[in-house]
């Protein structure tokens, strides 16, 4: 006997009532996606469960791929056997006995086939006896067992696991729309995008990229992020904003102080234009309340006035201790302090007004004229796809590194 299947619990998704066919379906696609390199295995669903059919495969490069699959709250090594007492009780012990250093232990069964004669609670019992029957120095621990032994019956069989191993969490990418990441390349926006995709939202990135000023070593980092984030997404497209012409005429023109308000408003304005395009439904940044001077209340409130899109902010209320941690977790962080500058802090001013005011930043911007530079910018925009398995042009800047 060995471990044949991989038993994928959804969490989350089982409150969305009659929509839940819809996300079971998409987190079928993804876990699809994520194990295609697996040709061997077979891969089903139901209403409440997902199992991977392993067919010799060794599990745990399964297990490994799919831990980063949003959806998947849990997921289990299971042993299937017929749905009979004999062959239950077979595999129960298969399961207690595969390990070592387990001392006590505690039968959960769970009998989703009500056709199975006996109930949940005399399996329990019934299973027990014969672990105990068949081995020796184990004893029953209902309370804090070294394993507790899962029996789900059903009518395709009975699924036996003993250990669950934590899954990502949330809902399947896809699931709950697309928005367009400010990816900067800086810690902040990648861990942004990663919590937004946690929502099941797919994502797509914008960056403003100001070259001679930024170098193309600043671009490939933030192409590498972008890749890393394929690892929970399987795509992610990215938008290439040529802003150096934007950005020179921007400070010739406007006060020093305003200038970074500014330019985030004119960031949003390309952004809108873009998700427009793409059929986009929202923005999502890395801001963080007070962490700069442009993540102030007043700033905030100001930058948003040039878009009617939802922003999305997962990280508004963390501290940056806690995004530092969270980017080591998602292995963005090493990237991230790599020392090559974004175009926002190329052009960062002594003294940033940190509570602008709408009226006053429309005044300024009444005495200046972008329009020529800003279709411009949008004309030369360059767009980069990059999935788990390869990305556009991935060689380009190898030489860089």
């Amino acid at each position: 006997m060995q471990y044949d299947h991989i038993l994928i619990r959804y969490g989350e998704m089982s409150l969305k009532g009659k929509n839940r066919k819809h996300f079971v379906a998409k987190l079928y696609e993804n876990v699809k996606s994520k194990l295609q390199s697996f040709p061997d295995i077979k891969i089903k669903r139901n209403r409440d469960r997902m199992y991977i059919l392993l067919n010799g495969e060794d599990p745990q490069p399964v297990m490994d791929q799919i831990k980063d699959v949003f959806g998947i709250q849990s997921f289990s090594l299971a042993v299937k056997v017929n749905s009979t007492e004999e062959e239950i009780n077979e595999g129960a012990l298969f399961a207690l006995t595969k390990p070592e250093n387990v001392k006590t232990f505690k039968v959960s069964v769970r009998r989703v086939d009500k056709q199975f004669p006996v109930s949940s609670q005399d399996m329990n019992r019934v299973i027990g006896g014969h672990l105990l029957r068949n081995t020796e120095g184990y004893q029953v621990d209902v309370h804090q067992p070294d394993m507790e032994i899962m029996v789900e019956i059903r009518r395709d069989g009975t699924y036996i696991t003993s250990e669950k191993v934590k899954g990502a969490g949330g809902l399947p990418v896809g699931t709950t729309g697309k928005s367009l990441l400010l990816l900067s390349g800086g810690i902040d926006s990648p861990v942004a995008g990663y919590l937004t995709m946690k929502r099941g939202v797919e994502i797509e990135a914008i960056h403003f990229h100001s070259p001679p000023y930024t170098s193309e070593r600043s671009k490939q980092k933030v192409l590498e992020l972008a890749q890393k984030l394929t690892r929970f997404g399987n795509k992610v497209r990215v938008h290439v904003v040529p802003f150096t012409k934007l950005q020179q005429s921007l400070y010739r023109q406007v006060p020093e102080h305003y200038g970074m308000t500014v330019m985030r408003r004119l960031m949003m304005r390309i952004s809108e234009r873009v998700a427009d395009r793409e059929g986009i439904l929202s923005f999502t940044t890395g801001e963080s309340l007070g962490q700069v001077a442009s993540q102030t209340m007043e700033s905030m409130n100001v930058i948003n006035e040039v878009t009617n899109y939802p922003i999305i902010r997962p990280l508004i209320s963390m501290d940056k201790l806690d995004i530092i941690e969270l980017s080591k977790q998602i292995d963005t962080y090493e990237i991230s302090i790599r020392p090559y500058e974004d175009c926002c802090t190329v052009f960062v001013p002594s003294q940033p007004k940190t509570r602008p005011t709408r009226e006053k930043v429309n005044e300024v911007e009444a005495k200046v004229d972008f329009t020529q530079e800003l279709e411009e910018t949008l004309e030369n925009i360059e767009t980069l796809e990059f999935s788990e398995e390869h990305s556009e042009k991935e060689n380009e800047f190898s030489d860089l590194l």
